[in-house]
């Protein structure tokens, strides 16, 4: 038997044995570990640093908070009707935490594209708000019906969307009063950053102007809310806690809307102002500013084509009531009181007038380029002669005319509520002329200022706090907005006046109405009225048309003042009528018909 032996041949040498037996446990503990460590890796990467999203995302999973904005307080007017109050509407809000980074995406496109929303702006609210958020996010404040059924229809791709119903603030009468109430609108973050330690939180909705804003802290309320626990769908279980929002406090003001409606219908499309005040306690009536806005337009998202049309009316929110204009001959209120009180010259002076009056060889010429002939106060003031004025100014010198200027108010904020829109007007003198232009004060500066030009600049509003002083017998008023129960005395003092001197104005400003330049309101409809005119220089523009009333005469209970900003008329043609037209409506008078 022969025995045959496999061949060498090809075979390669296997003498290696040791640690075979272990090759395949050695690899299968290398990949565990591995897995092990990149395992752990991200657990220590999920519960260190994303833990804290993780938790508020599987917590937002089941439990949300529902914040419940408070509803505004109410403005009414004097006689309780509703001048501002809130509306219900649809807003749409987001939970910034439901948001994951490629469904966002198309979250977003879509939002954008429902609500005419720049998807930038969209972005940049929820960066403002944070990802970590868990409170709703307002992306759109009252949508239309259309957009709340788009909204609907595409709810099942638009993760952490929601449309709810809250209140927005509505102006019923529209344009009329704009500028007295004000708008609300969401803070922007450098007011949310000085606001923030009050309690204020982004998205809130305060008040931007007028009353809205003075009285913010009353209209204001709390908010309340509701901690809620939702299934899959998001749809609410049971409420696990809940704070009722507390409703902001109504507020009542003075004004009245049938005058308030009078005034805007009385100044139409003329650029300027017309304020209407109770005489005794400074109690605002009216007060009407143009061009005007509809406080309306800030309900909802203000694109650029609804600001552009806004701004093409030409600075629609300069509540020009409070701001300033060279007051022209109604200030010769002001001069006749320093003349007489200041002892130089007796409530009888007569001194004659001229067609030009040369001072420090400057020519200050009479509006009528001839003179009246001799005049005493009440005859100046009716026929207000600059010429006459001229003299007494000079006579009197710069210091006194400016401390009784300044003791009927001007150059100095009135005390209104609406403090931060008014400015102080200018009162100038040696130190002011000294500091800002480098020369003295001189006596055509005090000559200039006499008849209300010069440097001084007065404010309608503060106007008509001088009208006040004749017309309630010698007292400076505090104008004010909230109505309250508080007597005339808390409102106003007295600047001790000389009984003559108040006889003497009193007189010269109905001598205006009667036989003066300002017949236009001498109509046989209407109580006696006393009243003033003035027509202001205004290079290098038209000049500006000024006239104030008060009535009855003997015992006033209104006063108005209208200012027709660059009319390029006189007080008595421009700025009587209007005047007329708002005493009309306070004294009822009732016209024939055509």
């Amino acid at each position: 038997m022969t025995l045959i032996q496999p061949s060498s041949i090809g075979r390669q040498s296997t003498t290696r044995s040791v640690g075979r037996q272990f090759q395949s446990v050695i690899i299968m503990l290398f990949v565990t570990t591995l897995l092990a460590g990149g395992i752990g890796s991200r657990l220590v990467y999920l519960q260190m640093v994303e833990g804290d999203r993780n938790r508020a995302l599987a917590e937002n999973n089941r439990i949300r908070l529902i914040p419940k904005q408070p509803a505004r307080g109410t403005i009414f007017d004097r006689k309780g009707r509703i001048l501002a109050s809130s509306r219900l509407s649809h807003s749409v809000f987001l939970w910034p935490i439901a948001q994951k980074e490629k469904p966002w995406t198309e979250t977003r496109k879509s939002l954008s594209e429902l609500l005419n929303i720049p998807e930038s702006e969209i972005q940049k609210q929820v960066e403002k708000a944070g990802y970590n958020s868990t409170s709703l996010l307002r992306i759109a404040r009252d949508i239309n019906p259309a957009q709340i059924t788009a909204l609907e229809e595409y709810r099942s791709t638009l993760q952490g969307v929601e449309v709810d119903i809250e209140g927005v603030r509505n102006y019923p009468n529209k344009e009329v009063a704009a500028h007295i109430l004000g708008y609300t609108g969401e803070m922007n973050d450098e007011e949310l950053q000085e606001r923030k330690d009050e309690g204020y939180r982004l998205g809130d909705v305060i008040g931007q102007m007028g009353v809205e804003a003075a009285f913010e802290k009353e209209l204001r309320g709390e908010w309340g809310g509701q901690q809620v626990e939702v299934d899959g769908a998001g749809h609410v279980q049971r409420i696990l806690g809940q704070k009722k929002a507390r409703a902001g406090k109504d507020v009542q003001l003075t004004l009245d809307l049938d005058i308030q409606k009078a005034a805007e219908k009385a100044l139409g499309d003329r650029k300027g102002a017309i304020v209407a005040m109770d005489p005794n306690n400074g109690a605002i009536l009216a007060m009407v500013s143009r061009p005007a806005f509809d406080p309306n337009v800030f309900s909802k998202r203000i694109t650029p084509e609804t600001w552009k049309k806004v701004q093409s009316r030409g600075n629609p929110f300069v509540n020009r009531a409070l701001r300033v204009f060279p007051p022209a001959s109604t200030f010769k209120i002001v001069t006749a009181t320093a003349g007489i009180e200041s002892g130089k010259y007796s409530p009888n002076t007569v001194l004659g007038t001229y067609p030009y009056l040369t001072v420090g060889g400057i020519r200050f010429g009479e509006w009528n380029h001839a003179g009246f002939g001799p005049l005493g106060f009440v005859g100046a003031l009716a026929m207000s002669s600059d010429t006459f004025f001229y003299q007494i100014g000079r006579g009197i010198g710069g210091p006194t005319l400016i401390h009784w200027t300044r003791q009927y108010g001007f150059g100095e904020k009135t005390g209104i509520e609406l403090g931060t829109e008014e400015l102080p007007g200018l009162v100038a003198d040696n130190t002011w002329k000294q500091k800002r232009l480098k020369q003295e004060w001189t006596i055509g500066d005090t000559v200039n200022m006499s008849i209300g030009q010069g440097f001084l600049q007065t404010t309608p509003l503060q106007v008509a706090v001088m009208f006040a002083v004749p017309a309630n017998g010698g007292y400076r008023v505090k104008p004010h907005v909230l109505k309250d129960n508080e007597e005339s005395k808390n409102w106003r003092k007295s600047l001790n006046m000389k009984p003559e001197t108040i006889r003497v104005v009193r007189q010269g400003l109905r001598q205006v109405v009667t036989s003066g330049t300002g017949k236009g309101v001498n109509v046989p409809e209407l109580p006696p009225i006393a009243g003033k005119s003035g027509t202001a220089e205004a290079p290098p523009g038209l000049s500006h048309a000024w006239f104030g009333a008060y009535g009855p005469a003997d015992k006033p209970t209104i006063l108005v003042v209208a200012f027709a900003e660059h009319s390029g008329g006189g007080g008595g043609k421009v700025a009587a009528p209007m005047v007329r037209q708002v005493l009309e409506a306070y004294f009822k008078v009732k016209k024939p018909k055509k």
